[in-house]
């Protein structure tokens, strides 16, 4: 096991919330289109156990680095979404196991049925593997990135403070995705080209599929539709560009294009 992963693994833990003052939220409430948000952030971090379920039908069980950074992502993007729980809890919203447990009932009955897609995926190609930790790489940069919009346009200290130490972690998680991706993608040309078509057919928004489209289309453009937002969304694209075989492909961008045409 490398030492960077040692070390990331070391470091996990419950997302540290000394200080945070919940309390100030009833003096001073977000505005409905900060809360529209985090309901969503919510909803897909508390998810994540689901993403992990589908991974773990692939070949990705089979690598003993992938499985131990999959526990600790998994375990610290629960209590991501438990934070943010707290926040919505504190403007009178339900939020936790409440509404976890309602955003899974309303998914549809094909969602069981996903294993058995990544499960085909993983029998038909060997790069499936590189495939996902590409697109978790990406993943996780765009989540930071809205996370530290978030707090730019709420323009909230107590917020701004939370989403700061979620995305330390998140920095964390992207360290081992990048990582693992640049690697595997150096090493093939023939996992970059599988991995190019997946992505340019597939890959959408991170919560596309668990939530409804009008709420990935508020949040994207929200959060990138304007300058500052544009600005950041072509660094994601340099960043994405930055991995063999993926120059050019423009998916941040196309994703906040597609955003602002549907509202």
């Amino acid at each position: 096991m490398s030492g960077r992963l040692e070390a990331l693994i070391e470091r996990s833990a419950r997302l540290d919330l000394a200080g945070i003052d919940f309390g100030v939220f009833a003096e001073r409430p977000l505005d409905a289109d900060t809360l529209r948000c985090l309901r969503y952030m919510h909803d897909v971090e508390s998810h994540t156990v689901c993403y992990l379920r589908d991974v773990l039908v692939t070949r990705a069980h089979a690598d003993p680095e992938v499985t131990a950074f999959l526990a600790c992502w998994s375990y610290e993007e629960h209590w991501h979404g438990e934070a943010i729980a707290r926040v919505l809890a504190a403007h009178g919203e339900v939020a936790g196991s409440t509404r976890v447990a309602a955003t899974r009932r309303r998914l549809p009955r094909l969602d069981r049925l996903r294993p058995l897609v990544y499960l085909a995926g993983s029998a038909v190609s060997r790069h499936v593997v590189t495939v996902h930790m590409t697109w978790g790489a990406i993943n996780e940069w765009t989540t930071q990135a809205g996370y530290g919009r978030l707090a730019a346009k709420a323009g909230h200290p107590v917020l701004s403070e939370l989403l700061r130490r979620i995305m330390r972690q998140e920095g964390r998680h992207i360290d081992f995705y990048a990582g693992q991706a640049r690697r595997r993608l150096a090493s093939s040309p023939a996992a970059q080209r599988a991995t190019r078509i997946a992505l340019r057919r597939y890959w959408r928004p991170v919560g596309s599929g668990l939530l409804p489209a009008p709420e990935v289309g508020f949040l994207v453009d929200h959060l990138f539709g304007d300058p500052d937002g544009a600005r950041v969304a072509a660094r994601l694209d340099r960043q994405v560009d930055r991995l063999p075989g993926m120059e050019g492909i423009g998916l941040v961008t196309r994703a906040v294009q597609t955003a602002a045409a549907a509202g």
